[in-house]
């Protein structure tokens, strides 16, 4: 507990103390997210954020962890999605060559013995569908980064759950990466929240997309419940939302799936008058909510799973239509 403790508190002050270092070296080399765009800020923002996520948790891990196979092909899968979000965020990297650095760093993870495991899916069921659900967690969390403060205060959210769900799984090795990640974003989010000073970018985004789509697999989901499977859904259920109803949308419009439109859930509900401060708040009660569902459906019988799965999907299809509602011209 102790140590848990120590990775926690220092991921949190590395994070404080290099994220303003990472926004100034961003500012001298002009590494801005300028004006335009989805996110609508008026001043040019500095990037790099994710570096200083990234770097805050590899060295609070670095400090208090024992290195499993499992833990360095997460943390190699990392790597290679920071590097791949930083050219990514220099403007280099076609979508195609990012597409496939995320198949690459879902391999790595599958090679270090990282993917679904469920009794009932065979493993040639269970590899491409761990590949897949990488790499959708970590567009996803790329896809909701277009707030002050949201995607990293979501997955700071998810994070924190992961922490009792790794806990309660006998996940020693993991337990510390939540805990980290947690920490890690919290630091972050004291200079990301509103008016933010500085952005998480690709590298960020993409980063904490892939830890928490690793971290989340196998979780001990499925001890009361084979339905507790979905329990990874429900927790990463803010980005899962948003990239569902965004691809919906698009699909209605007649427009493709990767081109880059007002659709998304935060920008809807900024259209119904609610303000940027409103919409990162709802959106973190939204993903506290959905991860104690989550917990929840992993401890219940299969009857109340599908009661609780019910009325959770009835809420978000009702949410959704609301949504498809606002008119989003100008």
């Amino acid at each position: 507990m102790i140590l848990h403790c120590l990775t926690f508190v220092l991921a949190f002050l590395l994070s404080l103390y290099l994220t303003p270092l990472f926004r100034q070296a961003a500012l001298k080399f002009g590494i801005m997210d300028k004006p335009g765009g989805l996110k609508r800020h008026a001043e040019p923002v500095p990037y790099l954020g994710g570096l200083a996520v990234y770097l805050s948790f590899l060295l609070a891990t670095g400090f208090v962890h024992q290195y499993s196979r499992e833990v360095l092909g997460i943390l190699l899968a990392g790597a290679i999605i920071v590097i791949l979000g930083l050219i990514d965020d220099l403007g280099v990297l076609s979508p195609k060559v990012k597409l496939l650095g995320q198949f690459i760093a879902a391999c790595v993870l599958v090679k270090a013995s990282i993917f679904i495991k469920l009794t009932i899916l065979p493993v040639w069921v269970a590899i491409p569908l761990t590949v897949l659900w990488v790499m959708a967690i970590t567009n996803a969390f790329n896809l909701i980064d277009i707030m002050d403060g949201l995607a990293s205060g979501v997955a700071a959210i998810a994070a924190l759950i992961l922490v009792v769900v790794n806990y309660r799984s006998g996940r020693e090795l993991i337990v510390p990466l939540s805990i980290a990640l947690a920490g890690s974003l919290l630091g972050f989010l004291r200079y990301n929240f509103r008016p933010a000073k500085i952005y998480l970018g690709d590298a960020g985004s993409l980063f904490i997309g892939l830890m928490l789509a690793a971290l989340s697999m196998n979780g001990a989901y499925t001890r009361a419940s084979l339905l507790g499977a979905v329990a990874p859904i429900l927790l990463l259920g803010v980005p899962v939302f948003d990239m569902l109803l965004v691809m919906y949308l698009r699909f209605c419009r007649g427009l493709p799936i990767m081109q880059g439109s007002p659709d998304h859930f935060a920008l809807r509900l900024r259209k119904w008058r609610l303000s940027v401060e409103q919409t990162v708040i709802a959106s973190y009660v939204a993903a506290a909510v959905l991860g104690i569902i989550a917990l929840l459906v992993t401890r219940i019988s299969t009857t109340a799973v599908l009661v609780t799965l019910l009325l959770t999907l009835l809420a978000c299809v009702s949410v959704a239509y609301a949504l498809k509602k606002v008119d989003m011209t100008l």
